[in-house]
């Protein structure tokens, strides 16, 4: 009888456990001096693409255009709160959590206004309460003239997609859309809005 249980494994399992184990160590110990002598590139600061900080940027652009006093992560005192914007004259806030949006609907009488993230920031004139300056947006100046088809179609070739395509394959094209432009994987931020843009006009007017 074995008198141990390393008797009781074969020899060769025995070999393939110990050689495994070496190469275990030896990755192991390439990986961490690896690391020590070449570390991962870690992006921080002012060049990490945020869209928060893209949308944020946006609006307070906007906000300033129309000469809207505001405030940035106010908290809303009757709901313990914090949001992104707090227009004080007009009692309006702005956020873009969702859930958040949704607590605070049942908390606070302040006009809450969710700016999702596929929003661009100049479509905040389309949610707020109440009556802003007209100013030229980005997107007409670049459509001019053109009627509500001619910007649809645009926008649906900006997109990738027919004029007939229904709303899983319109999303699905500016998931991909979106994901091939986006600043972090080579693309640029002019080139990402202007997806973003198509996608809310396709939302907004198409059936």
């Amino acid at each position: 009888m074995p008198t141990s249980v390393l008797e009781a494994i074969p020899p060769a399992i025995l070999w393939g456990l110990v050689l495994g184990g070496i190469f275990t160590g030896i990755a192991a110990t390439l990986f961490v001096v690896g690391e020590r002598l070449f570390p991962s590139r870690v992006v921080t600061g002012e060049n990490t693409y945020s869209s928060e900080r893209r949308r944020r940027g946006e609006i307070r652009t906007y906000l300033q255009a129309i000469d809207e006093r505001y405030l940035e992560e106010w908290e809303l005192e009757d709901a313990g709160e914090t949001v992104a914007f707090y227009l004080p004259e007009r009692d309006v806030a702005v956020t873009f959590d969702a859930e958040a949006f949704v607590r605070l609907q049942a908390r606070t009488a302040t006009y809450l206004i969710l700016a999702e993230h596929e929003m661009p920031g100049v479509h905040l004139s389309d949610r707020l309460p109440f009556e802003v300056p007209p100013l030229e947006r980005e997107h007409e100046r670049e459509y001019g003239t053109m009627t509500v088809e001619d910007r649809l179609k645009r926008a649906y070739e900006a997109l990738g997609v027919s004029t007939t395509a229904d709303a899983e394959a319109i999303r699905e094209a500016y998931r991909e859309r979106v994901k091939a432009v986006h600043p972090d994987h080579g693309g640029d931020e002019e080139s990402f809005q202007r997806v973003q843009e198509a996608y809310a006009t396709v939302r907004e007017h198409a059936d």
